[in-house]
């Protein structure tokens, strides 16, 4: 690993504790964050100059630096702050699983509202396939754990007997994964005019209706 390998972050103080010279610099450091998907989105994780990113925030790149020692600690920055907003829409460990479908719905309709942080995540998803990619590790995990989450949930319902249990849980969540990234894709070609959630939505309705006990019972209801 290069020496810019991230350093452990502090956990994030808000209210009281975020006050004074602390509080200062978690703003500034999610202002830089906020520049960064802005650049990212125009320019991609390899092209992407840091030096850019310090003058959208007014910074010097020392200045910035000091808030983010590499490129690399930014860009992990950016990944996880996409995703912790995110995360917080999934339903509690042990939900059914036509709450969990639905909440990747509710997902997509809220990704239809941040274009640039879209257009930033896919460019830097595609550049993770390169092995030697800061973040293809990030990548890597990262979509492992949301086909481990995926395909637990309707295995949930396969136990329960909601779910059809000669399905291949594993293959579907495979195929719930590419009509997501497919879709995104799609949406961002149109130039964000596609119904991204509305078409998303549908496909998870036909999905439910084949494998579902309840056949005619909606996940997705517009």
């Amino acid at each position: 690993m290069p020496d810019d390998t991230p350093t452990k972050r502090e956990p994030r103080k808000t209210g009281a504790g975020a006050r004074g010279p602390y509080g200062k610099g978690q703003r500034r450091r999610a202002e830089i964050v906020e520049a960064a998907v802005r650049v990212f989105s125009q320019s991609g994780y390899q092209n992407a100059a840091i030096a850019a990113v310090a003058a959208e925030v007014g910074l010097t790149l020392p200045g910035l630096l000091h808030h983010f020692p590499s490129k690399t600690e930014l860009l992990l920055a950016v990944l996880e702050e996409r995703d912790a907003v995110t995360a917080v829409m999934l339903p509690k460990k042990g939900a059914d699983w036509r709450t969990f479908l639905g909440s990747l719905v509710a997902i997509v309709r809220y990704n239809e509202t941040i274009p640039g942080v879209i257009r930033a995540f896919a460019l830097l998803s595609v550049e993770s396939l390169s092995a030697d990619h800061p973040a293809a590790d990030w990548f890597a995990a990262r979509s492992a754990r949301t086909h481990a989450m995926i395909a637990g949930a309707l295995r949930s319902g396969q136990a329960d007997g909601t779910f059809d249990p000669a399905s291949d849980t594993d293959n579907l969540a495979f195929e719930i994964i590419a009509m997501m990234d497919g879709l995104q894709e799609q949406w961002l070609r149109s130039g964000e005019t596609l119904d991204m959630a509305g078409i998303f939505g549908n496909y998870i309705n036909r999905l439910a209706g084949q494998y579902g006990r309840d056949h005619d019972r909606l996940v997705w209801t517009g």
